[in-house]
């Protein structure tokens, strides 16, 4: 009881802390006679949330550790009480070059307890790959050519890395202190305020009548509560309770119910408005506005749960599954009338982040307005056990993206330190040659390996700092350079052998988790292209004329319903796939290449030059030609076509 009392009160200080930052109670901060500088404001947020971390994650499962986490517990409270008083004096004498012993000590114990923070609460490879890189300032003078770098000595890293405003205080804990923490409350009292249920009672009473509908919802439900946790584990885990079993009473075998659920909770992540919070992190890396970043990846996001649709639908007509009757599912009138202020705070934060252009402070005030009709609702209503429950939650998701952005910040901190992050730009650039797409395929690879076992949050801004800069000089747009890292780290929660979104996905389906990794890569196999076409055609994330945008959309829709409607044996609007034998697998394959055709954009990025309708005219004489190949022969198998049609 004292412990989840500790974290309501670090959850509400560190809210008031922000809030207060950014003058949302007057012009003036409140707190000007003790915040004279931001490092104020970052070091006492670190002061309040990265104690936490040792009493909720214990060293040993067992009330001796109790001692030695709380032990850690105040030291990390100490030391972050030290910085903040001197805070304004480390300013003034640039104490992260040249710092007084006494303070140097006290780096030195901040950053072990920062490394420890990372272990328990990110993972063993996040702690070793930051452990790797925040040492690597001490001995960069005596690694080989690509890896070297300029040295410095323990006490000047260990300075460096606590007081400078590069490395801990970097990039990721600045955007996480002045964007992040907004949002991520909005999304926890969504949660708690029972927004997951009303999606997804929102989804059935629009889709669950038609065929596949049980997954449609799936998609939409934990699409949308995926963009506002930020986590793919978390939304499978929470969502997936709920949307799996759903499936599978529908019809729908085991594999292919959890590998639903993981592709629509992978691809939330991708959906504006809110996106988890790596966008807001793009968005300071990019220093742009985070509206551009979410209307940039509005189209690609589209075109994924599209793709997800085609192939839900495509899976249904080929097994025959129809809809839920409309009188088993939840009314679409009395669900609005329940949960209408969900709506209203979802337009509120859209008004004031679109229109307005009030991202800080935008989740804040949608946030105090949700929370105030949900206590006018009676029966959404909280009692004192659900509000302490909110700002529990609320303190172990700040203190675990805090902890993970500090860890961060220290390879950020490396790497501006010994200039590695230069080096290996131009190393990159040699070995790609003049070669575009050669650069593109080693990006692709080295993100989904990153992503591995990572964050996404932490592997996108590893990328951002080593492969964006590469790609960028490489001629490629920067906005779609951000999104291709940020695409292809993800994608490592649904392709095996890692997937660990369709593998928790499995453990409530009780299905296998290696075929459920496998499923989830066939469904979500779009996911794999898109990528490579906003890359290559910027019109897709809006940097175009609205005519190229359309054009190119369109041709990207088109190649979507031939490839996921052939990867299930059913094409929409044209019937069933399915002849066997040796042509029936070749005409397969052609529609699947044209279809890839169709959609491919422009090539002049990659030095290939050949016309939109060139590539238009062959993947349509393929993708016929396939399609008269492998019809079926069956007449008595034309099961209806449109995407909505009732059972």
């Amino acid at each position: 009881m004292p412990l989840r009392w500790l974290i309501g009160v670090a959850a509400v200080a560190s809210a008031f802390l922000a809030m207060d930052s950014l003058r949302l109670f007057s012009e003036s901060p409140l707190l000007d006679f003790v915040i004279t500088v931001q490092n104020h404001y970052y070091y006492a947020l670190m002061g309040l949330l990265l104690p936490l971390c040792f009493l909720i994650y214990p060293s040993f499962r067992s009330p001796k550790s109790l001692w030695l986490d709380g032990v850690l517990s105040l030291a990390a409270c100490c030391a972050c009480v030290f910085f903040f008083i001197n805070a304004e004096t480390m300013l003034d004498y640039g104490w992260e070059f040249s710092a007084p012993a006494y303070a140097v000590w006290v780096s030195y114990l901040l950053w072990a307890l920062i490394m420890e923070g990372v272990r328990r609460s990110g993972g063993w490879v996040l702690f070793f790959l930051v452990l790797v890189f925040s040492l690597y300032p001490i001995v960069a003078d005596m690694l080989p050519g690509p890896i070297s770098g300029m040295s410095s000595t323990a006490s000047e890293t260990a300075s460096y890395h606590v007081m400078s405003i590069e490395s801990i205080l970097g990039l990721p804990f600045r955007a996480f202190a002045q964007l992040v923490i907004g949002f991520l409350i909005f999304g926890i009292a969504l949660q708690h305020t029972g927004g997951g249920r009303f999606f997804i009672n929102l989804a059935f009473a629009m889709f669950g009548h038609v065929r596949g509908g049980s997954a449609k919802v799936a998609i939409v439900s934990s699409g949308l509560m995926g963009s506002m946790s930020g986590s793919v584990i978390t939304n499978v885990l929470t969502t997936g309770q709920m949307t799996i079993p759903a499936m599978q009473k529908n019809g729908m075998e085991k594999e292919y119910a959890a590998g639903v659920e993981a592709c629509a909770s992978t691809g939330g992540v991708l959906l504006p408005p809110i996106m988890g919070s790596t966008a807001f992190v793009m968005a300071t890396f990019l220093n742009v506005a985070y509206t551009t970043v979410a209307l940039a990846a509005a189209i690609p996001a589209f075109l994924y749960f599209f793709g997800l649709f085609i192939q839900v639908d495509a899976y249904a007509a080929r097994k025959g599954l129809v809809g839920t009757p409309r009188d088993e599912l939840p009314s679409l009138t009395e669900t609005m009338k329940q949960g209408w202020f969900y709506i209203a705070a979802f337009m509120v934060l859209i008004f004031l982040l679109v229109y307005l252009q009030r991202e800080a402070v935008a989740p804040f005030y949608a946030t105090g307005m949700l929370l105030v009709l949900n206590q006018l609702s009676p029966s959404h209503r909280w009692n004192l056990k659900a509000g302490g429950a909110f700002l529990v939650a609320t303190g172990k998701l700040l203190m675990e993206l805090l902890t993970i952005m500090a860890g961060v910040g220290l390879i950020v901190g490396a790497l501006s330190v010994t200039g590695l992050s230069g080096t290996l730009v131009n190393d990159l650039l040699y070995l790609a040659g003049d070669s575009t797409l050669l650069l593109l395929l080693m990006g692709a690879f080295t993100s989904f390996f990153l992503g591995i076992g990572m964050t996404v949050t932490a592997a996108y801004v590893f990328l951002a700092i080593i492969l964006a800069p590469a790609l960028i000089q490489g001629g490629l747009d920067p906005m779609s350079v951000h999104l291709f890292i940020l695409y292809w780290g993800m994608l490592s929660f649904i392709t095996p052998p890692v997937a660990l979104g369709a593998f928790a996905a499995a453990s409530i389906a009780g299905a296998s988790a290696l075929a459920t990794g496998f499923k989830a890569m066939r469904l979500g196999s779009v996911i794999y292209f898109i990528p490579f076409f906003f890359v290559l055609e910027p019109a897709l994330i809006l940097s175009g004329t609205s005519r190229e945008t359309l054009f190119a959309t369109i041709k990207v829709i088109v190649g979507i319903i031939l490839i996921a409607g052939t990867l299930q044996r059913y094409v929409l609007g044209v019937g069933f796939l399915d002849r066997a034998g040796p042509l029936g697998v070749v005409g397969r394959a052609l529609v699947i290449i044209g279809g890839g055709l169709i959609a491919l954009p422009t090539t002049e990025v990659i030095g290939i030059n050949v016309g939109d309708a060139a590539l238009i005219i062959s993947g349509g004489v393929m993708a016929i030609a396939g399609v008269l190949m492998s019809l079926s022969e069956a007449a008595d198998r034309d099961a209806p076509t449109a995407l909505t049609t009732e059972s």
